[in-house]
Parts: structure tokens; sequence; C-alpha cells
């Protein structure tokens, strides 16, 4: 059985991914703190850990390093991380903590779903939504030498 461990301090999110991400063969834990989360997985290392970026007590980015310290200390294996993001700026903290996934809020079904499988088979999932559209910048009009 693969196992997804939540962390976040608002149960609504919690529930949210839960019932997003629930599915035979597949066992869902939780946690409120980054510090329950780093706890969890001393223990038990899991498949795959969804972090909420903010929250009260070592955020998810927070979160996310420490995974990898303790990674490239040899004192874990690595778990794939998936970051829930505010808003579209954050993506920034999540590439910077090494994270191989994120989803920007609000979160539906389909996006979700599609992280964690893309994590759970080894691969990353970006998240497209709300992507600014670049605009081509006017081109100046060409100046004539009337002299």
């Amino acid at each position: 059985m693969r196992t997804i461990l939540v962390a976040s301090d608002a149960p609504s999110v919690r529930a949210e991914v839960r019932a997003i991400a629930s599915r035979p063969g597949l066992e869902v834990r939780e946690v409120r703190s980054g510090p329950d989360l780093l706890a969890d997985v001393a223990v038990a290392l899991p498949d795959l850990v969804i972090v909420d970026l903010q929250m009260g007590n070592m955020g998810g980015m927070a979160v996310c390093l420490e995974l990898r310290l303790e990674e490239s200390y040899g004192n874990l294996d690595h778990v794939p991380v998936l970051m829930l993001l505010d808003r579209r700026p954050d993506v920034f903290l999540a590439k910077r903590s090494g994270a191989e996934g994120w989803v920007v809020k609000p979160l539906d079904p389909i996006r979700l779903r599609r992280a964690v499988e893309a994590l759970l088979a080894g691969r990353t999932y970006h998240d497209q939504s709300y992507t600014p559209q670049s605009i081509p910048a006017a081109t100046p009009p060409l100046a004539i030498d009337r002299s």
C-alpha cells in the first residue's frame, strides 16, 4: 500500500486533499504542523508528502528544505514533495526549496490528481495555472531624419 502524508494546519485543506487523493491501495495520513510531519517521516517514510506552504508552525518551504537537508546527510531516503501554493509568485519558493511539484490554490480535483499521480510515478508536476501571459512590447516608430 502506498502512503501520502498531508501537512496543513487548516482542517479544510487536509479534508479536501484527502477527498481528492483517496483511492484503493493508497493510505492518506494527516499532520497539522511541520514538526509533526518530520517526526512522522522519521518513523515511516511515505511515498509522497503534500505540504501547505502557509502553516503557522514551520511552513511548507521550511519542511521541504529540512527533508532535503536530512536526505543530503544520509539520514533519510528521498521523498517527493508536492507543495500547495497560495498564489502564483510562490512558485519561486517551491523551486528554491526543492519540491518536485506544486499546485496553486484554489485546489481542484483534476490538477491535484494529476500532480499526485505524476509524483508517485517519479515525475514532476508544475502547475501552470495563473501563469502570466507575456505581451510583446510595442516597437517604437522609427525616427525619420528630415534635415
